[in-house]
């Protein structure tokens, strides 16, 4: 589902604490364009329920008892679930936030943020765009540093112009879909440009090509 003009976005979380959920909630019930499409406390009902409902955000929780939420993330890619998957966290580990965003994750919040914050960075996902909190960029880049003192060094020249211009709306955050409207082609074309661009600078994931842009400042 992909929010509109007309209508507004919807969200479903899934976390295993009530006061929280009842929280989310309550910020959501003010917001004229962002609307609960359901809650759940149960990874394997949160699966379901995104079956169901087709939200067009899920809000997930990193640490959940039985099935955590790396595995519920991965388990609802594997179900085509194709919305937005923010995860809504207290953890701010290195390898959670590299572990969640390379397993398809479309944000990493943190539970400590600001009310009005998190409200902001949840309209920015609703509209197809990656949210990190603030306090994490710094940690995404030296992680993606340091991971890189092997060989291979990305390098941009041996980028086409068009996989330059879909690097850098990568790295404004844009989802594919919003990245095919921005260029005028087709949101297929966009994934085949953003594979190759990937296997081209020896990066894993979306996430850390942005982040690498950002900090290379890259630009066309």
């Amino acid at each position: 589902m992909t929010p509109n003009a007309h209508a507004p976005a919807t969200i479903l979380i899934i976390d295993d604490h009530p006061l929280l959920r009842r929280g989310v909630t309550q910020l959501l019930e003010l917001e004229d364009d962002l609307a609960l499409a359901g809650e759940t406390g149960e990874p394997e009902d949160g699966i379901r329920l995104a079956g169901e409902l087709d939200p067009d955000l899920i809000l997930l929780d990193l640490n959940m008892p039985g099935m955590d939420g790396i595995e519920t993330l991965k388990r609802l890619r594997q179900n085509g679930f194709a919305g937005r998957i923010v995860m809504f966290t207290v953890s701010d580990h290195e390898e959670d936030v590299v572990a969640a965003l390379r397993a398809g994750a479309d944000g990493y919040l943190l539970k400590d943020m600001d009310p009005d914050d998190m409200v902001r960075q949840l309209h920015q996902a609703a509209l197809g765009r990656m949210v990190i909190s603030e306090s994490l960029t710094a940690l995404l880049a030296e992680a993606l540093r340091s991971q890189r003192s092997q060989p291979a060094t990305p390098d941009i020249h041996s980028l086409t112009q068009r996989e330059r211009e879909i690097l850098r709306e990568l790295a404004a955050g844009l989802s594919n879909k919003l990245i095919a409207r921005q260029l005028d082609i087709t949101e297929g074309t966009v994934k085949v440009h953003v594979k190759h661009l990937l296997k081209k600078l020896n990066l894993r994931s979306r996430v850390e090509a942005a982040v690498w842009a950002v900090q290379e400042g890259v630009d066309n």
